[in-house]
């Protein structure tokens, strides 16, 4: 028997609009200012209506900061963070289910407990190896004298610098290890039935024919699902490009934001800087949009 509650139904409704109307507030003010005119940005009482200003104030926001180039430059990172990461996790979720080795359950807890450490938390000492990838390297050949035998014998004093400084690669490389991409494939993995594997090594397959005709093709909605997920997460980057990027020529749309904003001296123009954010918000949301049902196909799946 179905019970029928029409006042709770109605207070659940009422509760959850009034939610829904909370939340997207701000979003709607926002939006209208990027509508108006200059002289109506400070206008009290503060409009609730859009204005017809809103292309006009978008191609000045596109021109104002720059964002032909950064565009560009955001496109090419967070596909990049996005690729990387569904790469490195499906290798490394294939490799804790169908490998058998001492430590399995170890080095899944380490990579699953490093989604307590955000990035952060571990700023300082990545930006640090950015800023000299070989330091490591550099410091082995110290400790051990190497450096001093070398420099003894021959008068060269080995000095190591690689930076990733103002690099795509420092923008990107940092952030493409993922334990969520990890822990996602990997409970996919232990869905698929053992006679896959069974049938795989009796027609001879080895791991990297079974991983590349079969493991692949059964993972493209939980590949789309996941894809959604890191190009918004490298879309949306803004205190790593802000760090590891001290000129123009990598800045990202999401960094260029900030550097719209008017010095001490300078009144800021927010109808620009908002029609500026609703330019890039617009990529990732339209990547949502339109992938929207693989996205939920991938994150079901991935429950089973």
């Amino acid at each position: 028997m179905i019970e029928r509650t029409p006042w709770l139904d109605l207070f659940t409704h009422a509760v959850l609009i009034l939610a829904v109307l909370t939340m997207c507030f701000p979003i709607w003010i926002g939006v209208v200012t990027a509508t108006l005119p200059d002289a109506r940005v400070g206008a009290l009482p503060r409009p609730l209506w859009p204005d017809v200003h809103l292309l006009e104030n978008m191609a000045r926001a596109w021109e104002r900061g720059g964002f032909s180039a950064l565009f560009l430059n955001s496109v090419i990172s967070a596909t990049t963070i996005m690729v990387g990461k569904i790469a490195i996790a499906m290798v490394t979720a294939f490799g804790l289910v169908y490998f058998r080795f001492r430590g399995r359950a170890l080095a899944f807890w380490l990579i699953f407990i490093t989604l307590m450490l955000p990035l952060e938390v571990r700023m300082v000492p990545t930006y640090e190896v950015a800023s000299n990838v070989l330091m490591p390297v550099q410091r082995v050949l110290e400790w051990t004298g190497i450096a001093w035998l070398i420099e003894t014998l021959s008068g060269v004093r080995i000095v190591l610098n690689l930076s990733l400084i103002n690099t795509y690669a420092g923008l990107t490389l940092p952030l493409i290890a993922t334990a969520t991409g990890t822990f996602l494939f990997r409970q996919f993995f232990l869905t698929l039935p053992d006679e896959l594997t069974e049938a795989a090594k009796m027609d001879g397959a080895g791991p990297l024919r079974f991983f590349r005709d079969m493991v692949v093709p059964l993972s493209r909605t939980n590949m789309a699902a996941l894809a959604v997920i890191m190009f918004v997460f490298g879309w949306n980057q803004y205190l790593w490009p802000l760090l590891v990027t001290t000129g123009p020529d990598y800045r990202t749309m999401t960094l260029g934001l900030r550097f719209m904003e008017g010095g001490e001296d300078q009144l800021t123009d927010w109808n620009v800087v908002l029609a500026g954010a609703l330019l890039v918000m617009a990529p990732p949301v339209a990547v949502v949009i339109a992938a929207q049902r693989w996205f939920v196909k991938g994150l079901v799946n991935a429950e089973k």
